[in-house]
């Protein structure tokens, strides 16, 4: 060979893929917004989207506290007023990101540990027990909501994540989606005649109409939810009048029945939330510190979804102050729940970023709207209810494909990292395997013994150490981290294995010219706010 150097390929050779630190063939990026009409609609479907643990938390958490379908509608009219005050916050002065900050699964299990802790089990009043529990799950999460507030605003939690690589990222992004597959097709087959219909049209709007229809691409594959979810409900709601269940057993009529969730009597026309409704939040240690373990749970969760989010809305990475900064804002939105009492704590929708990936629409400007038709049907509750009394497994069906995609965003991090090396492969392949069989031990054995394996008289220790080992997100992500930082990082070659030669240039926020286009600050607060 001349020059001793490697031979140029053939023009007929196999070529790979290069790496993109922006994801092509995003019809509307973050600062490009679509037409009002097409806004609109679009923010209305991820209203839609995010109904579903705005109304399926609640639903379940408020008959164990006591309260009947008055108090459900009226804690669901509070989380989604709550949702969509937030996500107007994190898009202003947060990540900016098109992000939904709404309802989390990760606080229920605290939160029902302090349902079932038995201080109010002798009150005879069941409203009265009712309000009890709330301020008491209200004080847990106010206090839990410095944890965030700290680490974001202070920027430490920035300079952990200048450590993160695309190796390391890869875990912690793909199961944010797929650790939550007990959400997905289980609650699907709760009833199969209306969520197997959802999910089958829901491929099949999305991904073959616009390839069968020329003509209204962009129709069937940014407003597939929409489509999907008005035929499978007027089709449930046939059987439901049909007589379909009148004879079935009382689970199956409360999964596929469109009349037995009780929200559109019980909800009041007009009503708008107000802080401490509930009355004044009563304050216990040992809740408070299960509750901040759960909040950081849920931050390092919502850390691999604010990436997800990034990447869908074909922003670059996000520089480690930024996301800090979004850290900082969610610490603010569990206060703002813990205020109103939403009996539930906030992180970023993981189902409304799934969803930017099946629209191909990141734009800023459509999560807006989206907040306002939050705020909005939250004041006119009956009209709100309405929405809400979707079944779930029709939810659950948007859910199969929403997290897949946040999964599937994870994986795409690959292409950053070579995955020929063996320290690559031992570091995704553990803390991926890991982060799937440590939760599934810690889910099958509460499952089973009705409490996790740690199991103390002290319930609150018992949640400090239980919730965390049951998020596949969190194992996975903690786990790839420290290997990733820990195992020969500092040799050269390896630097360029973990990919994190592609995320040198944001790791500060001045260090490119397309942060300042995505992440800036609004009314030019950037001079009092200073990224760093």
């Amino acid at each position: 060979m001349a020059g001793g150097g490697a031979p140029a390929p053939k023009a007929d050779e196999p070529q790979p893929h290069p790496p993109k630190d922006q994801l092509p063939n995003i019809s509307y990026c973050i600062t490009s917004p679509p037409p009002w009409p097409e806004a609109i609609l679009l923010g209305f479907q991820h209203y839609l989207v995010m109904l579903g643990t705005t109304v399926l938390i609640p639903a379940s958490l408020v008959p164990q506290m006591g309260g009947g379908n008055e108090e459900k509608a009226k804690v669901i009219q509070t989380l989604l007023f709550v949702a969509g005050l937030n996500t107007l916050l994190q898009t202003l002065f947060g990540t900016r990101l098109p992000a939904v900050i709404g309802g989390s699964y990760t606080f229920v299990p605290a939160t029902i540990s302090i349902i079932l802790s038995g201080r109010f089990s002798d009150v005879p009043d069941p409203i009265e027990r009712f309000k009890r529990t709330m301020r008491a799950i209200q004080g847990a999460l106010i206090v839990a909501s410095t944890l965030q507030i700290v680490l974001g605003f202070s920027g430490l939690w920035r300079n952990v994540t200048r450590f993160l690589s695309p190796l390391s990222a890869v875990p912690l992004v793909g199961l944010a989606g797929f650790g939550l597959y007990e959400f997905g097709f289980p609650g699907v087959a709760k009833c199969v005649e209306i969520g197997l219909p959802e999910l089958i049209i829901l491929v099949f709007v999305s991904q073959y109409m616009p390839h069968v229809l020329h003509s209204g691409k962009n129709i069937f594959d940014r407003f597939a939810v929409i489509f999907a979810v008005v035929i499978v409900w007027i089709y449930a709601h046939l059987l439901t009048v049909g007589g379909a269940y009148n004879h079935a057993a009382p689970k199956t009529q409360a999964s596929c029945r469109t009349d037995r969730a009780g929200l559109i009597d019980a909800a009041p026309w007009i009503r708008v939330p107000w802080p401490f409704q509930w009355g004044p939040p009563a304050f216990d240690a040992g809740e408070a510190f299960a509750m901040m373990v759960t909040s950081f749970v849920a931050l390092v969760e919502s850390t691999g979804t604010f990436i997800a989010v990034s990447r869908y809305a074909s922003a670059t990475m996000l520089p480690s102050s930024i996301l800090s900064r979004g850290i900082g804002w969610q610490g603010v939105a569990i206060l703002i729940s813990g205020l109103f009492g939403t009996v539930n704590g906030s992180s970023v929708s993981v189902e409304n970023a799934g969803l930017l990936a099946l629209t191909r629409v990141g734009s800023r400007r459509v999560v807006q709207i989206s907040a306002g038709f939050m705020i909005f049907f939250s004041v006119l509750g009956k009209f709100g209810a309405v929405f809400a009394s979707i079944p779930a497994p029709i939810i659950a069906a948007l859910y199969c494909l929403f997290f897949a995609y946040v999964g599937a965003g994870g994986l795409s991090f690959l292409q950053f990292c070579n995955l020929n090396s063996f320290r690559t492969k031992f570091i995704l392949g553990f803390s991926i395997f890991m982060g799937l069989s440590v939760p599934q031990y810690f889910n099958e054995y509460t499952a089973i013994n009705g409490f996790g394996p740690v199991h103390t008289r002290a319930r609150w220790f018992n949640d400090m150490i239980n919730v965390p080992f049951s998020s596949e997100a969190f194992v996975a992500g903690c786990l790839a981290f420290f290997l990733d930082n820990t195992l020969h990082h500092k040799d050269g070659a390896i630097r360029k294995d973990r990919g994190k030669h592609w995320w040198d240039k944001f790791r500060s926020y001045k260090s490119d010219t397309r942060s300042e286009e995505f992440y800036s600050l609004p009314f030019n607060l950037n001079k009092y706010f200073p990224s760093v």
